[in-house]
């Protein structure tokens, strides 16, 4: 098999699900993970990117989490300003 580049879009999803891996590692799972998390560990994680993530590569992150023995259970967006948050789970 070829080796295909990854988008922009493609690699920050990998780092937004490389985030949510490192935040449950560190908290445990079942762990509620808000944007303020991720963008401590982060600060590219802004919250527009993390949305747009999650609604064009949910694929991505799902199968990053799954490597590292994670599932992506949930995802609110309550809108600007008011914040978003996953939920991980253990696989």
């Amino acid at each position: 098999m070829a080796f295909k580049a990854k988008s922009a879009s493609e690699t920050k999803a990998a780092e937004l699900a490389l985030a949510l891996a490192r935040i449950a590692d560190r908290e445990g799972a079942p762990v509620s993970i808000g944007v303020e998390q991720l963008r401590r560990g982060n600060p590219r994680l802004t919250p527009l990117a993390i949305g747009q993530m999650y609604r064009k590569h949910r694929d991505i992150l799902e199968a990053d989490l799954a490597e590292r023995g994670y599932v992506l259970v949930d995802y609110t967006d309550q809108g600007p300003g008011r914040g978003m948050e996953f939920e991980v789970g253990a696989a």
